[in-house]
């Protein structure tokens, strides 16, 4: 019963496109190796790169260098994907976020040789991960593990194992094999990706994408992994979205873009804390100064005041002075408000010229995406009629 339980699990979790979207050829001029497909428009600024891991298959990879990043992004893709339709995804992430980013097909998708499984990927994972750091020479507090459904298993096992990490994120997550089939409440041995026993293990800010509507996985895999992280950070909950779509939402890129601008401000004694909080980077280290902690030097004690008392005369002459100066102080106020008011309207006139350059910039992406999509749910639509 077990097997054939993991079987079934396993069929669930691992469907990679047949035929592949691409295969691997080496450029005439540089030597290079390159991936040839009709959807994709080659990149200077791309490695391709055959990895080998310790389970002795060989696995396709891809790298995409910013010159202005300080963060990689080691992205685990969907499972009825391959790096030749996520190559303009992972591009233009790239680009958008000022991240490098690596991406890797899993044993068995792509051109990669051997079988898809739960052990597999864990080799295919580490092997890109090595890639980074001998080839690249990228340092573990600079990395940032990016799980997509099926591959935010291996992304939570890798992050185990990383003391140091920057960050994780998870978009569409499954609690475990078996929970995305069945209602279970106990963890079996024999199920696959039991990333609802690990997430507690992981000790980094986890950011936790989900659509509210996903008819794959559903909404409460994603929201309960949030509930156990230790370092939780600002979920994205996408109202509709599905398990296919998500990138197509504006607030998609700008949520990612918060995230890892947070991440990159995240002072080094403020990392990979191992208390269970919420993390909220808007948050100085310091408290800003209030009221309560003001700098101002302390009033005069009205005791002074008392040792050169004026004349009632006098008195009511400063007063009429104070009172003066409050209606000058008025009438200041006044004038800084309608000005504020101005500023305020001609900002808001740049933040819509702006917000108009983010939306075209949104739609580009969006339409590189949708293409992708369309794709993945004829394959998931295609496996699920063969099953």
């Amino acid at each position: 019963m077990g097997t054939a339980t993991s079987s079934m699990a396993a069929k669930f979790a691992f469907f990679p496109p047949n035929p592949p979207s691409y295969t691997i050829s080496v450029d005439e001029e540089t030597g290079k190796l390159r991936l040839s497909s009709d959807l994709i428009n080659q990149r200077d600024n791309v490695d391709i790169l055959k990895l080998c891991t310790k389970k002795g298959n060989e696995i396709v990879a891809m790298h995409v260098k910013n010159p202005s990043a300080s963060l990689t992004l080691l992205y685990s893709h969907g499972n009825a994907a391959d790096i030749g339709q996520m190559y303009h995804i992972f591009t233009e992430l790239s680009s958008h976020l000022n991240i490098n980013l690596m991406g890797y097909d899993y044993s068995g998708y792509g051109e990669s040789s051997g079988k898809p499984s739960e052990h597999d990927t864990y080799s295919d994972i580490e092997a890109a991960y090595e890639c980074l750091e001998e080839t690249y020479g990228v340092k573990e507090e600079d990395i940032i593990l990016y799980g997509q459904s099926v591959g935010s298993g291996p992304a939570l096992e890798l992050a185990t194992h990383l003391p140091e990490l920057r960050a994780v994120i998870l978009h569409s997550p499954i609690l475990s094999g078996l929970r995305v089939m069945y209602p279970i409440k106990k963890t079996f041995w024999f199920d696959i990706y039991k990333k609802i026993d690990k997430i507690p293990l992981v000790n980094c800010p986890v950011l936790v994408i989900h659509g509210t509507e996903d008819e794959v996985v559903n909404f409460s895999h994603g929201r309960k992994l949030w509930e156990l992280c230790k370092e939780k950070y600002e979920p994205l909950w996408l109202k509709g979205g599905n398990h296919c779509n998500l990138e197509l939402y504006p607030e998609y890129l700008k949520h990612l873009k918060k995230f890892i601008s947070a991440i990159e401000k995240l002072p080094l004694h403020l990392r990979n804390v191992s208390s269970q909080s919420t993390y909220q980077p808007d948050q100085p280290d310091q408290p800003l100064n209030t009221a309560e902690h003001s700098s101002e030097k302390p009033r005069p004690s009205t005791d002074h005041k008392e040792k050169a008392r004026p004349s009632f005369g006098q008195r009511e002459k400063s007063r009429l002075s104070s009172d003066n100066r409050e209606k000058a102080r008025a009438s200041t106020d006044r004038r800084e408000r309608t000005r504020k008011s101005i500023d305020r309207v001609g900002k808001a006139r740049n933040s819509t010229d702006q917000q108009e350059k983010a939306r075209n910039s949104f739609d580009r992406f969006g339409d590189i995406v949708r293409s992708v999509e369309l794709c993945n749910v004829d394959c998931l639509k295609q496996t699920a009629a063969e099953a």
